[in-house]
């Protein structure tokens, strides 16, 4: 199979047209995590026609109402608490016809031993509740990501491997929710035999979601946009390590289409891959993109601006943001639903350590992203929804 299917960042995607819908699918995917950053990406990507594995049917869960701009993808949505065990049996026990499990979503507690608990058990749940009712189930596609190489929010770095980072590398002696997911994976497709598996490692996600608890470039919009609006400079947040070193970043498009090719490429089975763009950037150098995107100020890096984090800067700032949205007519949100501060402080206030793509290529997918025009992509598609003016 020819895997430079995937797309270039920008691309037009084609929507569905009634000739193109069909009452037969050949495959029936889950999304389970269908409103975040990259389940949203998969929302749109599966039912394309040209999607590989195709035509494909999508059911998408996901705990809250389905919100206003993920309502034009053609997704059977289903609202389920996938942390109750009886709401997920009720809800997703009852689906027969599917063939391939994306897992894209994580819940977040104070200590990563809660939080290993946690994203463990909503995992269980989920394939407790579909490999013994889903006859044709094929694959089940887990996403966690690079702080498999680092260790958790609590303690990363502390014990990281050297980067750059590849799939082979053990371990870490630390508790890691990840870990935990892969466990629960592991021994769960031992249930069904022939039923395969695939894990997925992205970087930093650029993507869309207003509701992600990990969208920094979500959280850089909305902070362009209130110092636009305050008429100050666009400072940057971050450390001059993060500004000056070389940094990388996972298109959330691009991470949808490696998960569809190792969901149907009988190459990548079983297997655990990295998922980054393929290319480098500088804080530095993309910070100016960003402020003429938004018109404002480049204010650049100053180490002495850097007294407070973003969490204490923007703790007062939702009534600036409620103004913003009343006079720009933007979707009404609330500032602390489209910007998680404590992530950009996390993500911005240390080095960006590499990971290496070849396994990936090795097994034949081929696929890459500009990270400039994926960044460029993403603040339009903020944007085209209303989300920032």
């Amino acid at each position: 199979m020819d895997w430079t299917w995937a797309r270039s960042v920008g691309a037009t995607k084609k929507k569905l047209d009634a000739e193109d819908v069909r009452s037969e699918y050949k495959s029936v995917a889950l999304v389970i995590g269908v409103t975040g950053i990259v389940g949203n990406s998969l929302a749109e990507i599966l039912p394309l026609s040209d999607t590989p594995g195709g035509p494909w049917k999508v059911y998408g869960v996901a705990r809250r109402p389905r919100p206003e701009w993920n309502n034009d993808h053609p997704v059977e949505y289903i609202r389920c608490d996938i942390s109750d065990p009886q709401d997920t049996l009720a809800k997703l026990g009852s689906l027969k016809d599917v063939t391939h499990i994306f897992y894209v979503s994580w819940a977040s507690r104070p200590t990563e031993l809660e939080n290993c608990e946690v994203n463990g058990k909503m995992l269980k749940n989920v394939l407790d509740a579909v490999i013994p009712n889903s006859p044709s189930l094929q694959h089940v596609s887990l996403q966690t990501g690079r702080k498999h190489y680092i260790g958790p929010f609590e303690s990363a770095f502390k014990v990281a491997h050297d980067p750059p980072y590849d799939e082979d590398m053990p371990r870490l002696d630390c508790p890691n929710f990840y870990y935990a997911q892969e466990d629960v994976l592991f021994e769960s497709v031992k249930k069904r035999k022939g039923l395969t598996w695939s894990v997925h490692r992205p970087g930093i996600i650029f993507g869309f979601s207003p509701s992600s608890m990990m969208n920094l470039i979500g959280a850089l919009c909305v902070y362009a946009t209130i110092c636009k609006h305050e008429g100050v400079p666009f400072m940057f947040p971050g450390v001059k390590e993060a500004w000056d070193r070389y940094s990388d970043a996972s298109d959330a498009d691009f991470i949808a289409e490696q998960h569809i090719w190792a969901a149907v490429e009988p190459n990548a089975k079983n297997e655990a891959f990295n998922t980054s763009n393929g290319d480098v950037f500088k804080w530095k150098h993309f910070w100016g993109v960003l402020a003429e995107e938004f018109g404002v100020e480049n204010g650049g890096f100053d180490e002495n601006w850097r007294d407070k984090s973003m969490v204490e800067r923007m703790k007062d700032k939702g009534s600036v943001w409620d103004e913003i949205v009343k006079e720009k007519g933007l979707v009404p949100t609330k500032l602390e639903d489209v910007a998680q501060w404590w992530f950009v402080d996390d993500i911005l206030g240390t080095e960006n350590f590499l990971d290496t793509m070849n396994k990936s290529k090795e097994h034949g997918f081929l696929g890459f992203r500009n990270s400039k025009k994926s960044m460029v992509h993403w603040v339009e598609k903020m944007r085209a929804y209303k989300i920032v003016p």
